[in-house]
């Protein structure tokens, strides 16, 4: 049975080298699962970033392949979530645009997961730090360390690399947690593992091989800043939830909702051949229409999957 699989991959200005990684993604998804779906956000850049996706992805042959594109810049947090909700396959994997951990490292979350050991994979640069190539610059990686060490003190999670941009998830159980994000920038990693574990659903930190790319648009100091805060309000938010589920309030009770609720099994897609997908959001339009379907974005934060019609 071939493997039902989405690649996502977050953009923001990424024109210059998108195309490169692109090609890279298709060419080992022809060999490793050639009924695969690649889905890039572009998230509202500014650069030609949505027109090279699409010129990449329009003699894919295989991979089905799609574009979402919207005006604003949203967050790489709201368009993981975006792609991660319209993709299809039973295993939902995001990625960096850099390719800092090379799209062959795949098998690694995703073979766990299909072995029933996990829901959720994620890539961590720091349980085998040998795997690292290129290293980011002293002060960028002892940064992280410091924010990693404040992250397990505020949520008492257990991993060392809540940051690594690869992460791969089942979506029959992950969906929810998904739906119920609300965080949109950097430190939306933590909200997805830190609600995970809450819900109990099995997690799994995986060494993987990194190399620091130095287009990164991480600034040290103020999104450091910025991040801390947020774990801080994702830890207050969730903990009502933990205390009492009757009492919680925002995206606690989101998630107590959709966990309650039946959920159905993902669609195969694997039959149906899909045309190139093209999103464009404006604001204050709620509604975004696709070139085979209709799609509903509630105020912009999900996309629920794009096979479904809506009236």
């Amino acid at each position: 049975m071939a493997l039902s699989l989405s690649i996502v991959v977050p953009a923001y200005n990424e024109g210059a080298r998108l195309g490169k990684s692109l090609r890279a993604i298709v060419t080992y998804l022809n060999e490793y699962a050639p009924a695969s779906e690649l889905i890039v956000v572009d998230d509202g850049s500014t650069d030609d970033t949505a027109g090279t996706a699409r010129a990449e992805l329009s003699d894919s042959r295989t991979v089905h392949t799609s574009v979402i594109s919207y005006h604003s810049n949203l967050g790489k947090g709201r368009a993981v979530r975006l792609g991660l909700l319209a993709s299809r396959g039973d295993i939902a994997l995001f990625t960096d645009a850099d390719l800092s951990t090379p799209i062959n490292e795949t098998p690694k979350l995703v073979d766990p997961i299909l072995r029933g050991e996990c829901d959720l994979a994620f890539g961590s640069r720091a349980l085998d730090r040998t795997l690292i190539g290129v290293h980011q610059p002293w002060r960028r990686e002892q940064g992280g360390r410091v924010f990693n060490l404040a992250v397990r003190l505020a949520t008492g999670l257990p991993f060392w690399d809540t940051q690594c941009g690869f992460k791969a998830f089942r979506m029959e159980v992950c969906r929810p947690i998904i739906e119920a994000a609300t965080v949109d920038r950097f430190a939306f990693d933590v909200e997805l593992l830190y609600v995970a574990r809450l819900a109990g659903l099995r997690l799994q930190e995986i060494p993987v091989r990194w190399d620091h790319d130095a287009g990164s648009k991480i600034e040290l100091v103020n999104d450091s800043f910025r991040m801390v805060s947020q774990v801080l309000s994702i830890r207050r938010s969730a903990s009502r939830f933990a205390h009492d589920p009757r009492g919680a309030t925002g995206p606690a009770r989101r998630i107590l909702s959709q966990l309650q609720a039946p959920q159905s099994s993902p669609q195969s897609f694997h039959a149906d051949p899909v045309p190139h997908f093209s999103v464009t959001w404006q604001m204050p339009s709620p509604q975004v229409y696709s070139t085979f379907g209709r799609m509903r974005v509630d105020r912009v934060r999900y996309v629920l999957p794009f096979t479904e019609q809506f009236k």
